[in-house]
């Protein structure tokens, strides 16, 4: 009998190595080496050739022109949501690989368990579940109102069991649950790390590619944020799905970080009901419902998510601090933007801010990273700090430099539309859009140039 063989893994990017380090140093990260023990298979050289022709293409293809490729469609099918399809890009593609991440119990399996009920009636699809039985499967599906005749389930987490399965019933989709869960026979390692994931993960990736199945793997996120397993995850799939937003929130976002087939950033808001993921199809009015007004320190900002703006309402504090170094804390945006706009405020616009406890939080759960936020946050923390409140149908937008200086926006003639739409008649915005946008009748847009000018226009 072969002797077992002790190496040491890293969790984080699958570097192996004969001793255990403090670093990797393939990906950095400090701590994430795990031991495992292997037994070496005899004959070591066949095994590895059967093994490695199992990831092989099956076609050999030659070097050609690129103008000789033939040109071809990619239709797309509705998922029967329409924010799912919006974040898709339209639809979904045939044999494409989509990992759909988030946090537990934020609504993964949820929303895939009726996506999957709305593409039972019109084609044929798998849900395959390595944690769930057939009856937890039931009941949820019942309590959701899923339609249950034509959809397929089947509990069970190996791989090769579940793609000889899959070739025997050919479905034109096929959803996993969870690929942390799966197991593949080419790996001696425990489920869920990260040799299986990686063989798991690339058995099935290769699966729809050579099929035309369309395929939703299910992906854990780790403390970090990042999905658990290999980096090399997101590599392999066609689109990257994160689900964001607080669990006590009743709003779940849903952001496209990759994908191959639509643009990426893109946007869907999900509202968690008693029957299921219900997709929310005006977000700035729900996120603007419970707005407080006649207060200080509230200011509404359109954002551009994806291809669609988004209004929200962005909140500031501003208090006597009793500690040494006054705290900053910030919620929905980067810490070190909001540090930096602070600072800009305290040395161009003459706000004294070094004695001051600042906390910003935008409401509803939302993550901003569009740089237009800028000047909506400059301004409510001017509102909060001097007291004044700001007119309920004002809307701020513009970038804001380390000079003082207001910088235009991405697509202002959408955010303005979007203003409109919602009954704000009051926008500031940066002066170089306002050059190329068209006046509106009953709407006063204001064009500033510096961040002294914002805040006396708004004082």
């Amino acid at each position: 009998m072969a002797k077992e063989k002790t190496c040491y893994v890293c969790a984080s990017c699958g570097y192996e190595t004969a001793r255990w380090l403090g670093c990797c140093p393939d990906c950095g990260e400090w701590n994430t080496f795990e031991e495992r023990k292997t037994v070496p298979q005899t004959p070591v050289a066949s095994k590895t050739a059967e093994k490695a022709a199992r990831y092989q293409t099956t076609q050999k293809s030659e070097a050609i022109p690129l103008s000789q490729v033939q040109e071809r469609s990619m239709p797309r099918s509705s998922t029967g949501n329409e924010e799912l399809d919006r974040v898709l890009g339209g639809g979904l593609v045939p044999g494409s690989a989509i990992l759909i991440g988030g946090d537990p119990g934020i609504g993964k399996s949820t929303l895939l368990l009726q996506v999957a009920g709305s593409l039972s009636q019109q084609c044929r699809v798998l849900y395959v579940s390595g944690e769930e039985s057939a009856h937890q499967i039931k009941m949820r599906a019942s309590r959701i109102g899923v339609p249950q005749d034509t959809l397929y389930v089947l509990t069970e987490n190996d791989v090769e069991s579940v793609l000889e399965k899959c070739g025997r019933m050919q479905p034109n989709v096929l959803v996993i649950d969870s690929i942390q869960t799966m197991v593949s026979q080419d790996s001696a390692s425990a489920p869920g790390s990260v040799s299986q994931v990686r063989q798991s993960a690339g058995a099935i990736v290769r699966f729809a590619k050579e099929t035309g199945t369309s395929v939703f793997i299910v992906g854990h996120v780790t403390k970090e944020g990042s999905l658990a397993g290999p980096r090399v995850l997101e590599h392999m799939v066609d689109a990257v799905l994160y689900f964001e937003g607080d669990r006590q929130h009743e709003y779940r976002l849903l952001r496209a970080v990759k994908n191959r087939f639509g643009s990426v950033n893109e946007l869907g808001v999900f509202e968690m009901r008693a029957e299921g993921m219900v997709p929310v199809a005006n977000p700035s009015e729900s996120l603007l419902s419970q707005r407080a007004r006649g207060i200080s320190g509230s200011v509404v900002l359109c954002t551009l998510q994806g291809s669609r703006p988004i209004l929200c309402d962005l909140q500031a504090l501003a208090s006597r601090s009793f500690y040494t170094v006054p705290k900053r804390t910030v919620g929905g945006m980067d810490s070190s933007r909001v540090a930096l706009l602070l600072a800009v405020m305290e040395k161009r616009a003459g706000k004294k801010l070094f004695d001051q406890d600042v906390y910003i939080n935008v409401a509803g759960g939302l993550a901003l990273s569009d740089p237009a936020a800028d000047l909506a946050v400059c301004v409510a923390v001017a509102s909060s700090l001097m007291g004044f409140t700001l007119s309920p149908t004002l809307s701020v937008m513009g970038e804001v430099g380390l000079c003082g200086e207001v910088r235009p926006v991405a697509q202002a003639e959408r955010r303005v539309a979007e203003c409109v739409r919602l009954g704000f008649t009051d926008i500031l915005l940066p002066r170089q859009n306002l050059k190329r946008l068209r006046p509106i009748d009953g709407v006063r847009m204001t064009g500033v140039d510096t961040l002294m000018q914002a805040l006396a226009v708004v004082g």
